[in-house]
């Protein structure tokens, strides 16, 4: 349940506070005041997609904090996934942040993401408007107000585990069942691929190591020729000693000069000596044996452009070529025994048929079952709301099997007593449309697991003596639920438990809106404005208590 509701910097509203009842709760406001701008701010503390366009001009940032109490097992569910628990009283606050740059979002001071927000949001609050209404006319949705009341969860939670099995079965069969002549002319393909890329015998860092050393030989004047010179200048010559030479006499001095505390650096000398000599013997062995042919040059070549061609058939790398001949493999191997797993497969798909079938029997027949109690209720709701003489019937026809069923569910109705029913979409006014919704949320108000309602000028197109009694329905659903309506309709307003007006005013050059709760005086006047349209006379404001008075003890 809503307790509490801040907003701050949404639009026109710089600052305002919302406190509902439990029970019924009433919005009204001039066109234009800002009541679909509170909507916008719960839409926001609920984790839907908000735009910067929504921060008020002239601030920074906005911020909507909504207070729940009595969270519901399947949202204290959802948040525990997520490592958030209400708190020590059971409260649940959300606080969402817009910023131009950005924004975050907190649930009892943790922050959290939009998704983590919306999926708990499912069973915080419900918000059901024009759109709402707009639904109904979509056949394809009928069948979702049906499975509310037909307390079908095990058979809907059954239908969906054997459709995707069987829907996955007959997808790999379909991939299996591979035109012939395609399928041939694939292995074909792909052996051919295979046999190329193991004659390749590709080797990884082998393209490495043949840029080396043809590098080397492109280079191997300057190479030898270094080498030489290294060779030089650690062995001298007839006339002039090298490095080696110099460190055998270097030791010489050292050792007659005969200090003891410097044997250890003698024996560094002489290890220097001795390196020195190996290393002039091994550029010794490399130059005498560094010979190569125009042949291997050639073979260097020829080898290199082999893997870069590989390469460019079959992947950027080496790593990529040998991949892709893995996967080669393995596709081969899957096509040539996929008779035999075509086989496995199409003995599977009868079995899961069979599951599929028996699954949608249930299914089809829950909201059978269902169907008769539902449109009973929703005929006597209707009546109640001066729809008299209505008939209202869901129609449930067989059809192919889909991931909701195999029913076609459509509602149909007449509104006229002696008329045939026509489907809901060709035949229903606004009004009627507005009722209808009603008629049905009314129904499944105490199955969806949501404490509060929020009707967002649900009462479009009704007036008259058919408003006071949707006023009646909506204070039925607020006993079981709490209830936030915005409305147009003074018989509504009335009959709240809690009446707060949206009002507009523009002070110092700036607009702002404000929510505020009335009390009763102020309750007779907004009344008497929405049933006047402009400055009410004192007959209208008599009118207004007096509805205001008579709603108290519907």
């Amino acid at each position: 349940m809503l307790k509490y509701l801040h907003i701050e910097n949404i639009a026109v509203i710089e600052s305002a506070d919302l406190e509902p009842t439990e029970g019924f709760n009433t919005l009204t406001g001039e066109t234009g005041a800002g009541k679909s701008i509170i909507i916008d701010a719960i839409n926001a503390v609920l984790g839907e997609r908000t735009s910067k366009e929504l921060i008020r001009n002239g601030s920074d940032k906005a911020m909507v904090t909504a207070i729940f109490s009595r969270i519901s097992t399947e949202a204290e569910k959802v948040l525990a996934e997520n490592g958030l628990y209400p708190d020590e009283e059971g409260n649940l606050q959300v606080q969402r942040m817009l910023s131009s740059s950005g924004g975050s979002i907190r649930i009892n001071g943790k922050p959290t993401t939009a998704q983590v927000l919306r999926e708990a949001a499912k069973y915080l609050i419900n918000i059901h408007g024009q759109h709402d209404s707009q639904m109904l006319l979509k056949p394809e949705n009928h069948y979702i107000y049906l499975d509310l009341v037909a307390d079908n969860a095990d058979c809907r939670q059954n239908y969906a585990a054997a459709f995707k099995a069987f829907t996955d079965l007959r997808r790999e069969i379909k991939s299996l069942e591979t035109d012939e002549d395609k399928k041939y002319d694939r292995i074909d393909l792909l052996r051919y691929q295979i046999n190329e890329l193991e004659q390749a015998d590709i080797r990884v860092g082998e393209v490495e190591e043949l840029k080396k050393a043809r590098e080397l030989m492109q280079n191997s004047e300057k190479v030898l020729a270094h080498l030489n010179d290294c060779i030089y200048m650690i062995n001298g010559d007839s006339d002039t000693d090298g490095a080696a030479a110099m460190a055998g006499s270097a030791l010489s001095f050292l050792e007659k000069a005969a200090v003891e505390e410097l044997g250890a650096e003698a024996v560094k000398l002489s290890s220097a000596a001795e390196s020195l000599r190996s290393v002039a013997d091994n550029l010794r062995t490399f130059v005498t044996d560094f010979t190569f042919s125009k042949e291997e040059m050639e073979k260097t070549d020829e080898r290199l452009d082999l893997l870069h061609r590989m390469m460019l058939k079959y992947g950027n790398s080496e790593e990529a070529a040998l991949d892709y001949l893995n996967k080669a493999k393995e596709e081969l191997a899957n096509i040539e025994f996929s008779e035999a797993r075509l086989e496995e497969l199409e003995k599977q798909l009868d079995v899961a048929e069979e599951r599929l079938v028996k699954a949608g029997e249930c299914l089809t027949k829950s909201r059978v079952d269902a169907a008769e109690k539902f449109s009973r209720q929703v005929c006597e709701n209707l009546s109640f709301m001066d729809m008299n003489g209505v008939e209202f019937i869901v129609d449930i026809k067989d059809s192919r099997y889909g991931k909701n069923g195999k029913d076609q569910v459509e509602f149909l109705i007449s509104a006229n007593a002696g008329e045939s029913v026509k489907p809901l979409y060709k035949v229903a006014s606004g009004g009627e449309l507005s009722r209808v919704m009603l008629a049905i949320k009314s129904l499944v108000a105490h199955k969806d697991n949501v404490d509060t309602l929020i009707f967002d000028e649900i009462d479009t197109g009704i007036s008259g003596r058919a408003a006071s009694k949707v006023a009646i329905q909506l204070q039925k659903v607020a006993r079981l639920r709490q209830v936030i309506c915005v409305t147009h309709l003074a018989q509504i307003a009335a009959a709240g438990e809690g009446h707060f007006l949206i009002e507009k005013s523009t002070r110092q050059g700036k607009t702002y809106t404000d929510v505020t709760l009335l009390d009763e005086t102020a309750r007779i006047n907004e009344i008497a404005r929405i049933m006047s349209g402009s400055d009410p006379t004192e007959n209208i404001i008599s009118s207004a208590k007096e509805l205001l008075d008579r709603s108290k003890y519907q």
